[in-house]
């Protein structure tokens, strides 16, 4: 099997390379994969850099050139529900994009035609995901990631998103992955540690918090990987 991982920032991969320790570097498309061999699998790990189009070229690259059978990405998030503390993980059951706008034409924001205003991921891989969370006495928390190219820090915006889109987190990679795997027909899931609360403060959280909730993130993944394999 194989198996591609993928985070957005550097940040957010080097606890997974830490964690496999052994792999080798791949250059493609002005990006690095690390190829880890791994039990009975291959597991091609990235981080996609910022933002939708970077981390659809980097889903892209891994299902259509590297071969990828699924895909999970491991990263952090803003939380837009009062339940959602920092460190808090959270798996997406669905994702949109709402930076998308042609309500000019009479669509509803978020939609693309020929596309769907949401994206809903493989239930599957989510079940693998409760089962680990149940296993590790995990506080698995689940719902609705909205995606755009915006890092999120007004409260303003924060309540436009929960109203609009109600969306339970926000970032700025994962729906662009969905879309690419909705179409290549290769399941995905998504999760996301609570790095800040998407409000006026966003900025200096995400920052105190980036490592840390990063780790728990890829603990995780690392666990998710070992019972899909096992």
């Amino acid at each position: 099997m194989k198996i591609g991982i993928i985070g957005a920032m550097r940040e957010e991969i080097v606890p997974l390379l830490e964690i496999f320790g052994k792999y080798e570097e791949i250059s493609l498309g002005g990006n690095v994969f690390y190829c880890v061999p791994y039990k009975n699998a291959t597991i091609y790990v990235a981080y996609s850099k910022i933002g939708k189009v970077h981390s659809a070229l980097t889903a892209s690259s891994m299902i259509l050139h590297f071969g990828c059978e699924k895909i999970i990405f491991s990263g952090v998030a803003g939380g837009l529900r009062e339940d959602l503390k920092v460190g808090d993980l959270l798996i997406a059951t669905e994702l949109c994009q709402h930076d998308v706008d042609i309500s000019a034409f009479g669509h509803p924001l978020g939609f693309i035609p020929e596309s769907k205003v949401t994206i809903a991921s493989d239930p599957a891989l989510n079940d693998i995901a409760r089962s680990v969370a149940k296993r590790y006495e995990c506080n698995l928390k689940e719902g609705r990631i909205a995606s755009g190219d915006q890092f999120i820090h007004s409260s303003e915006k924060k309540q436009w998103l929960i109203e609009t889109f109600q969306a339970d987190a926000v970032e700025m990679e994962g729906a662009s992955v969905a879309v690419v795997c909705d179409l290549l027909g290769v399941p995905f899931c998504i999760f996301r540690s609570i790095s800040d609360s998407a409000d006026g403060e966003a900025d200096m959280s995400f920052d105190e918090f980036l490592d840390s909730s990063a780790r728990v993130s890829a603990n995780f993944v690392k666990n998710m990987v070992d019972t899909l394999l096992a």
